[in-house]
């Protein structure tokens, strides 16, 4: 309590409180702080620096007027008056008019009080868009306690640590508290770090589910951080968030180390199979990259490493093991078996990932086999076991982790698509990078082409796009443009349901797109005196493989469901942000859906790594889930190899696409019609 609060004339007589929005009410002795009642009711109020004035998460608001449902009048005179220490707040940091510092204004009559979200611990996260989390509760496994310790004397001899649980236990209710070694040597440091930090023996602690001491800082702190991580075979993508809000700070994505051990999972682990002892070099790579990664967002955000107190990682099963330090040699061989499946919590100095040495690492449960941590995120994130429609999600990276089902049943597989999705073994295939063709249209008539590539607006046929991409140039073709570049041939009749680039029934000899290769052709989308930018037969094989493999997943899944169709479709992962859906349906990567129905859900594997670094309830709702989903093991499955040998033709050689076919002009007919 502040020294500004006055006491009430009210003699004995007790304060009612209903706090809004929860409904919660209880009578309290006249000069009762409202977060002391708050506290007290167990209401939802935030605070940092323990009721000092210093962090302003408890700002509330007064109703006032007759509330005849509640039998209570509230007045503006119901709470002490604004005295300095408030005034002082609202001067140096603001303070909406309206509202009040819970910890400052004190009850001397009936209120009924406010609490806004903002200032809720656990608040609302509402989704606002496909990339973004879902209606979440932040609700962090690490809060922040500030405390100010009574400083030791002749009289006081007890130590740092003793005091500091004293005031925990009494200021916090935090009680039978852990710590390590790391601890206290910061704890020594801090309490004695001067004015310049605040004031002697005035530090802000974090503390881990309520029982472990992690980490320790010089007077107040307002704001600790977390670190959500994507750990791909080919990119590692993180997103520096604020714990208390749930705001993203920072992201970044770099490539991944390992790649010079093995493009893809597979060859990785043939190398670990060819060279004995080598997995802690893997490991060695992976971990000084999630380092890297944290020092570039923390940078970006303006903070210290050592601000990162919680990490949530997902990635699929290889690379789960590695960031864990564990051989994952034998996920190469049958029967595929897991040296862990479970959600785990391990301290980053174990895995010498340099952020804050007393945070941990949280890594997402594994569901079995070749699906991971990275599919319980997409899981986490599109929450298909709370919805009612036969949903169908698929993370397309190089290789495709397929979830199908509903809140009554969930299955899972993963399908070897391999990297030319993400422009790998493509002849001009590039990543997505500024310069790369991304966007590409074939008008049906002319059979000449248009593009946009990343960092550009305009489409290559506008005004002002030669001077719009005078920086960058035109360096590639990238997973997106491959894919919208090949069902756009097919569309105007050039490349075939089987694959080959005929131009069967069209005249192109002498076409400036087109150049003949023996009885194929390669199809020109760009050229330049230094670059030719081309789509050949090659290209058009490796996509009829990628997609083959996706579709082949899906159609198992959904034999073993017992469903011929999905009622809904989610495309996630790098390339399943980007690709247009109805390109991906023409070309027969994922069944015939009504297209409103399918859409992209983003990086859905990092969404669902931040919704678990934001939400312990999530955690424990990911947990349980997985142990429901029904693993399929599409290497020992005696129908892939004729599904995929079915799925080879654009967009299927005998599934229908009814729903496709009102959307675009499906040529089939033609072909078949310019056969005979």
């Amino acid at each position: 309590m502040s020294e500004d609060t006055e006491r009430s004339a009210a003699g004995d007589a007790l304060c009612t409180a209903v706090f809004m929005p929860s409904g919660r009410r209880g009578a309290f002795p006249p000069g009762t702080s409202v977060l002391d009642a708050a506290r007290t009711l167990g209401v939802d109020l935030d605070s940092v620096c323990g009721g000092r004035a210093v962090c302003g998460r408890c700002q509330v608001r007064l109703s006032t007027g007759a509330f005849a449902k509640l039998d209570i009048t509230s007045r503006v005179e119901s709470l002490t008056a604004t005295g300095e220490t408030e005034q002082r707040y609202a001067r140096i940091k603001g303070l909406e008019e309206g509202r009040r510092l819970g910890c400052q204004a004190c009850l001397v009559g009936d209120v009924v009080i406010d609490v806004p979200e903002d200032s809720q611990i656990h608040r609302q996260m509402v989704r606002k868009s496909a990339d973004e989390i879902r209606d979440l509760e932040i609700d962090p496994v690490v809060r922040l306690a500030y405390v100010e310790l009574p400083k030791p004397s002749m009289e006081d001899q007890r130590s740092d640590l003793e005091r500091l649980l004293a005031v925990l236990d009494t200021e916090w209710g935090l009680r039978n508290l852990v710590w390590d070694h790391g601890f206290l040597q910061a704890l020594s440091s801090a309490m004695r770090a001067g004015d310049s930090y605040g004031g002697d023996w005035q530090a802000t602690v974090a503390v881990r589910e309520e029982r472990e001491l992690i980490a320790v800082w010089p007077g107040f702190k307002e704001r600790a951080f977390g670190l959500a991580i994507d750990v791909g075979t080919t990119t590692v993508a993180g997103h520096l968030c604020a714990l208390d809000t749930g705001e993203v700070m920072a992201s970044a994505g770099i490539m991944n180390p390992q790649i010079r051990f093995g493009e893809d999972l597979m060859s990785r682990i043939s190398y670990l199979q060819q060279n004995e002892r080598q997995a802690p070099e893997l490991t060695k790579a992976i971990q000084k990259a999630l380092s890297d990664l944290a020092e570039h967002v923390a940078k970006e955000a303006g903070i210290e490493v050592a601000d990162i107190v919680e990490m949530a990682i997902v990635g699929n099963p290889t690379m789960h093991h590695l960031v864990l330090g564990i051989d994952p040699t034998q996920l190469g061989m049958e029967p595929f078996p897991l040296v862990t499946d479970a959600g785990l919590s391990v301290k980053v100095r174990d895995l010498q990932i340099a952020i804050n040495p007393g945070a941990y690492a949280y890594f997402l449960p594994c569901i079995a086999g070749h699906v991971g941590a990275d599919t319980a995120g997409v899981i986490l994130s599109q929450a298909p076991h709370a919805s009612n429609e036969m949903t169908l999600v698929i993370d397309v990276g190089t290789n495709a982790e397929i979830v199908l089902g509903s809140r009554n049943r969930l299955m899972a597989c993963s399908s070897p698509t391999g990297p030319a999705f993400e422009g790998a073994q493509i002849s001009c295939g590039q990543r997505a990078a500024p310069g790369a063709i991304e966007r590409v249209r074939v008008d049906a008539e002319t059979l000449r082409p248009r593009f946009k590539v990343i960092g550009s607006d305009l489409w290559s046929d506008e005004e002002g796009f030669i001077k719009d991409i005078a920086q960058t140039g035109v360096t590639g073709i990238c997973g997106s443009g491959i894919i919208e570049a090949i069902a756009e041939l097919y569309l105007s009749g050039i490349v075939e349901p089987t694959g080959r680039m005929r131009a069967k029934g069209k005249d192109v000899d002498g076409h400036p797109n087109f150049v003949k290769r023996g009885r194929n052709y390669d199809y020109v989308l760009y050229e330049s005196p230094d670059r030719t930018i081309s789509v050949v037969p090659a290209d058009v094989r490796a996509i009829q493989l990628a997609k083959s493999a996706c579709y082949s997943g899906t159609r198992l899944l959904m034999d073993r469901m017992e469903v011929d169709s999905v009622d809904r479709i989610y495309l996630a992962g790098a390339f399943g942000s980007y690709i247009d859906v109805k390109y991906a349906m023409v070309l027969g990567m994922i069944p015939d859906c009504l297209l409103e129905k399918v859409s992209s859900a983003g990086n859905a594997a990092g969404t669902g790594a931040r919704i678990a670094l934001l939400s312990r309830a999530a955690r424990a709702e990911i947990e349980k889930v997985i142990r429901t989903v029904e693993k399929v093991e599409t290497a020992i499955e005696p129908k892939f190899q004729d599904y995929f040998v079915a799925a080879m033709n654009i967009p299927h050689a005998s599934d229908p696409f009814p729903n496709l076919g009102t959307e675009v002009d499906l040529p089939g007919a033609a072909f078949d019609e310019a056969a005979e």
